[in-house]
């Protein structure tokens, strides 16, 4: 824990002076690095960088694969097959100006700017980060201070510091152990306690500080401070691997909240971008037609 201190004492105190984030193009995983970044205060230091897969067509089945795998097999099957019946339209590249991450470009700059500017801070997030971060480490090895978000799973002795919430490491408890046969228990990673080198948060990283609430509060005063208080805030998001959010999920909630209509002033709802067009119609639907002067709906 003391190595952990001094590490990040060294940051704070002015050794690190860049930092470079790897992202995946995942606003969840990207927004854990910068929210790492913020809070050393290096914010206004940053490059962001991003590792992109190809997209459209038959790459949604390859997913799995390591990020340079995925390439290689999306340039040989357009070789054989042409763009027009296999897309591999990179979506990400195609609405940003982000340079793509590169390995060997990051860590010379690492290297030829050192004694200038002092080592380099890489901050990634996401399994697909995790080759091209590493990379960076170890083609400039005295360079570079690696900080990987997220736990990635094997030979955690890459990085120099890893963030990933405790609940990784739950396969390890002895009540988790109960419930995983034998046969199975040598494939559920993580396989050891965390080392020295890891830091184990409660949960994900963000960009919520004291600063960015204080200028929320501002800036949604005049449109909040009208509306009939007790106020109720709904925030929903997208579905996840273990959550699909459907319609019946859906549904769910809206018996929960008629439940508690009569208690409230208002009930504001948000959708986050990656709401299912079905799953807002639901709850809009069935809440307006419910109590309509209780509701405010907006689309974040």
């Amino acid at each position: 824990m003391e190595w952990k201190k001094r590490a990040m004492s060294e940051m704070l105190d002015g050794a690190i002076r860049r930092v470079v984030v790897i992202g995946n193009g995942f606003a969840g995983a990207e927004n854990q690095s910068i929210g790492l970044v913020r809070a050393l205060g290096l914010s206004k230091r940053i490059s962001l960088y991003r590792v992109t897969r190809p997209q459209g067509g038959i790459n949604r089945w390859f997913k799995w694969l390591p990020v340079s795998i995925h390439k290689k097999l999306d340039s040989f099957i357009r070789r054989i097959y042409g763009n027009s019946r296999f897309q591999s339209l990179n979506q990400n590249n195609a609405i940003s100006n982000v340079l793509e991450a590169d390995a060997y470009g990051i860590a010379m700059m690492a290297r030829e700017k050192f004694y200038e500017d002092g080592p380099l801070l890489v901050v990634a997030s996401g399994r697909d980060t995790i080759s091209v971060a590493t990379s960076i480490k170890r083609l400039a090895l005295e360079n570079v201070f690696l900080v990987q978000i997220q736990h990635p799973r094997f030979l955690l002795n890459r990085f120099d510091l890893v963030i990933t919430p405790r609940h990784d490491y739950y396969p390890l408890t002895p009540h988790a152990q109960q419930q995983i046969p034998w046969f199975l228990r040598r494939w559920v990673t993580p396989w050891e306690p965390p080392g020295r080198n890891v830091v184990l948060t409660v949960g994900a990283l963000h960009q919520a500080d004291s600063a960015a609430l204080r200028v929320a509060a501002s800036a949604w005063h005049d449109e909040l401070a009208t509306l009939p208080k007790p106020l109720l805030v709904v925030n929903i998001g997208g579905p996840t691997g273990n959550c699909p959010s459907g319609v019946d999920l859906a549904k769910n909630l809206v018996v929960m909240l008629q439940n508690v209509l009569w208690s409230c002033g208002t009930v504001r709802i948000s959708f986050s971008r990656r709401t299912p067009a079905k799953v807002y119609r639901a709850i809009c639907t069935n809440l307006f037609a419910f109590s309509v002067h209780r509701l405010d709906a907006v689309i974040l």
